[in-house]
């Protein structure tokens, strides 16, 4: 299973309890859509039983620190970032999830996005797009993550 989160907005509390849920469920991948913002919220991922790829939203200014805290558990890059798991073609990206072309192109199997805190999992011909909406829940008032069967190619929406 690869996990699914983004905008955690230095929410410690949703980290930790994205974290727990990822474990528990044996999650082999986590992957942050972007908007971390500090640091020291990223470092919470370092509990994580599993290796972090991820994207810098348009929040996440202090981008040298957050490379640091994250260069012990995982990667974090500009968007989009796009890398295979399973056999799978993944392109992650924060803001840039309405550019047609990446849908048009028909290389990707997820297309993981954020930025909107809100949840989005749908199909578009061969792609499985997945927004895990907001872990933080700072704007809607419910922290969500998603859990992705690369296998099946389906995902669900989890309340944390």
């Amino acid at each position: 299973m690869i996990g699914i989160m983004s905008d955690s907005h230095d929410n410690v509390v949703a980290i930790k309890k994205a974290v727990r849920f990822f474990n528990g469920a044996q999650c082999e991948l986590v992957i942050h859509a972007g908007d971390f913002i500090a640091p020291f919220a990223a470092r919470e991922l370092g509990e994580l039983s599993c290796q972090i790829i991820a994207v810098f939203g348009n929040c996440d200014g202090e981008k040298k620190g957050l490379k640091k805290a994250i260069a012990f558990f995982g990667e974090i890059q500009r968007e989009p970032f796009i890398f295979a798991y399973e056999k799978k073609e993944f392109l992650l990206t924060h803001t840039q999830f309405a550019n047609e072309k990446y849908l048009k192109s028909g290389k990707y199997d997820v297309i993981v996005y954020g930025h909107t805190h809100k949840p989005d999992v749908r199909r578009v011909k061969d792609t499985l797009i997945v927004n895990p909406g907001e872990t933080g829940g700072w704007v809607t008032g419910k922290s969500t993550v998603a859990l992705l069967n690369p296998v099946l190619l389906e995902a669900e929406i989890v309340f944390l």
